[in-house]
């Protein structure tokens, strides 16, 4: 059974934040694989979203780890699939793990 997808503005703006990033400094093809990993994460998310753990226990907001420099968190509300944001795993951590 598929969930529905969904992308806050947030998601939007951390995504392409992060590829532009990625095109400066490892260049077009490592982008082009990283967007073969996100693709993919995001096919898994659609048909099983609880497949990863909760990241924030007060919101049940889940972590999806796309590759070692980047995360996808995200939650699910129903059949509904909400993608947050993209996250650098580099960055300050905003929860504990």
């Amino acid at each position: 059974m598929q969930y529905t997808l969904s992308f806050t503005p947030e998601a939007e703006d951390t995504y392409d934040s992060l590829s532009s990033q990625l095109v400066e400094r490892w260049g077009e093809r490592f982008v082009l694989k990283f967007e073969g990993r996100v693709s993919k994460a995001l096919d898994t998310l659609s048909r099983t979203p609880f497949l990863y753990p909760v990241a924030i226990e007060e919101t049940q907001i889940r972590k999806c780890i796309v590759h070692n420099n980047c995360s996808i968190l995200y939650k699910v509300d129903g059949r509904i699939v909400t993608v947050i944001c993209f996250w650098d795993n580099r960055q300050e951590p905003l929860f504990n793990i």
